[in-house]
């Protein structure tokens, strides 16, 4: 789900890692469709929300966007729709912010970025937030801390749906060290 201003790596990294996965079929989506620009001007061609099956996995990146959209009360809606009827949620950074305000991780845990946490804590008291977690998992709720962490939490949900083996050989094929101990934040102390 992509939205003016979203992090780019909090996107792509997590698109590298899901790509590997015969499985997963990807697409980028948002509101009405078209070109959405990220904090870094990146430009992504998105399909609109009303054209696309919302099963399967459902990815929410953070961002500066994130800071108007958590008070859009149609966007909160219409996302609240589609992650429910998501089979697994994932969040990066500061989008566990725009989850926690639709109200579906009442009653939860989640983490989210450090450096933002105080205010994605204070946009739904309801959640068991971890201060230390690099990212959290909840049901079908996984979410992460900040920016580079939502790699290492794609791994882990690669990890607990496919194995440890096929998590490793995609972190390998990337060439990327993945810290695969999702209650160790070097970033949380």
């Amino acid at each position: 789900m992509l939205f003016p201003n979203f992090e780019t790596l909090d996107v792509f990294g997590s698109v590298e890692i899901l790509g590997h996965i015969d499985e997963y079929h990807l697409r980028f989506i948002s509101v009405n469709g078209g070109i959405i620009q990220s904090k870094q001007g990146t430009d992504i061609f998105t399909e609109p929300v009303n054209e696309v099956d919302y099963s399967g996995v459902l990815l929410i990146p953070g961002g500066q966007g994130t800071r108007l959209l958590v008070n859009d009360h149609n966007f909160i809606h219409m996302l609240n729709q589609i992650a429910s009827q998501s089979t697994y949620c994932l969040t990066v950074c500061t989008g566990s912010a725009l989850l926690a305000k639709t109200g579906l991780l009442d009653g939860r845990r989640a983490t989210s970025n450090k450096r933002a946490f105080d205010w994605v804590k204070s946009v739904n008291s309801n959640i068991g937030w971890i201060t230390g977690g690099r990212w959290v998992v909840d049901g079908k709720f996984y979410t992460s801390s900040g920016v580079s962490a939502g790699m290492d939490m794609s791994l882990g949900f690669i990890n607990d749906r496919f194995g440890k083996e096929i998590a490793d050989e995609t972190a390998n094929a990337i060439e990327y060290v993945w810290n695969s101990d999702k209650d160790n934040d070097l970033f949380a102390r």
